[in-house]
């Protein structure tokens, strides 16, 4: 007989989440994660295998409840460079401002961290989603006359899909809006 969870995967994901979130993995113990949802350490390894897999758990539903949506927004605003400008400023918002100031990007955090390996894929495919759909907003930009000439549209997508992780990385390290706006601008006014 099929052993019968007796609780909420998505509740229990959403705890886990913010917890590698904001202390990060290597910092959070697995005492601190049987605190944050309540469940016994047989009922998270049952269920998920253990802290690993369920930091992959937590970094998947990440990328696909809140990466995935900015994504797919940018990838199709067809104003071009201000699609991308707005993309950068609600960046900044939720970097910077309210709840989750200072915690920077759950994905940015992983890639700084000695992930296991199972998550490489994540962030792999976090990464590509992200500049394909920078990429998509720049080939409407193009059309538009909106670029100067110069790098390709791939090398300029990879710019500012680098250029994000950096606000992520540098918004957990404390830096203001005030502060890396300027960088955002002058990148935006190269293209």
């Amino acid at each position: 007989m099929a052993d019968v969870k007796h609780f909420d995967e998505a509740a229990v994901l959403t705890s886990v989440e913010l917890l590698f979130w904001r202390q990060g993995a290597t910092a959070t113990g697995i005492q601190e994660i049987v605190a944050a949802t309540g469940l016994s350490r047989s009922s998270l390894y049952n269920a998920f295998g253990g802290k690993d897999g369920l930091y992959v758990a937590a970094v998947r539903r990440y990328l696909d409840q809140r990466s995935r949506p900015m994504f797919d927004r940018l990838a199709a605003d067809e104003r071009g460079l201000p699609a991308i400008t707005d993309f950068f400023n609600r960046l900044l918002q939720l970097r910077c401002t309210g709840d989750f100031a200072g915690w920077g990007c759950l994905v940015s955090n992983a890639h700084v961290e000695d992930p296991p390996r199972e998550i490489q894929a994540v962030l792999t495919e976090h990464h590509d989603a992200l500049r394909d759909a920078i990429c998509s907003a720049l080939t409407v930009a193009q059309s538009k006359g909106q670029l100067h000439d110069g790098a390709t549209i791939e090398a300029k997508a990879e710019m500012l899909t680098l250029l994000a992780y950096a606000v992520n990385l540098r918004s957990r390290a404390g830096a203001s809006r005030s502060q890396l706006k300027p960088a955002i601008d002058a990148a935006l006014a190269a293209l």
